[in-house]
């Protein structure tokens, strides 16, 4: 099978974080996009970030910057359908995505996902809790380029449910367990940023 491109999701206006690129955010000394970067490339053919407003000041990265495609902020699957079209331009049929504030995520979140492909070739990551709840990680997924025309029709009629989406189209589900600290804990407010330095 041929390995899918990554895609990290920076598309958010992080407004719990005061604004500005979340991912410049610093957790032992590294930012949080080294630290996804690290996580996903191993895992991955090669990798861009999906990110809104001058592309520029990404130059550092060395990624390519997908912005998205439809307008008006529309959340995580505007991320999806960007890396979607990017994908499907080089001939790729998957993207995994990842959240740019996510920095402790599965080093073997790609082969779950491939391996917990729904019919459609769609799959999500979630977690289960002490209490057997079981957490979906929308932002983490596998998502096939066949769809992207399927994805833009959706996004233009309104839809931004990650989940909406995805039960449309069968996803499978890769399971993870949430050990001391949920592999999936993401940045959200100055709180968490100490709980993950904390977490380190």
């Amino acid at each position: 099978m041929i390995q899918p491109h990554g895609v990290i999701l920076a598309g958010g206006l992080a407004t719990r974080m005061g604004g500005g690129d979340k991912g410049r955010l610093r957790v032992g000394g590294r930012s949080l996009f080294a630290r996804v970067i690290d996580r996903l490339e191993p895992q991955v053919d090669r990798i861009a970030l999906n990110a809104n407003g001058d592309a520029a000041r990404f130059a550092d990265l060395g990624l390519p910057v997908l912005p998205d495609s439809v307008d008006g902020f529309a959340g995580p699957l505007a991320g999806v359908l960007a890396g979607l079209e990017w994908a499907a331009e080089t001939g790729v049929p998957h993207i995994v995505t990842a959240a740019a504030d996510t920095p402790f995520f599965p080093a073997d979140l790609v082969p779950r996902l491939l391996l917990a492909a729904g019919p459609e070739g769609v799959a999500l990551a979630a977690t289960r809790d002490e209490n057997g709840k079981l957490w979906h990680q929308p932002t983490f997924g596998l998502w096939p380029t066949a769809l992207r025309h399927d994805l833009r029709a959706a996004l233009e009629g309104g839809l931004r449910k990650v989940l909406h989406w995805t039960d449309r189209h069968g996803a499978g589900m890769a399971e993870f367990p949430a050990m001391a600290l949920d592999p999936f804990f993401n940045i959200n407010t100055p709180d968490d940023l100490a709980t993950a330095e904390a977490a380190l």
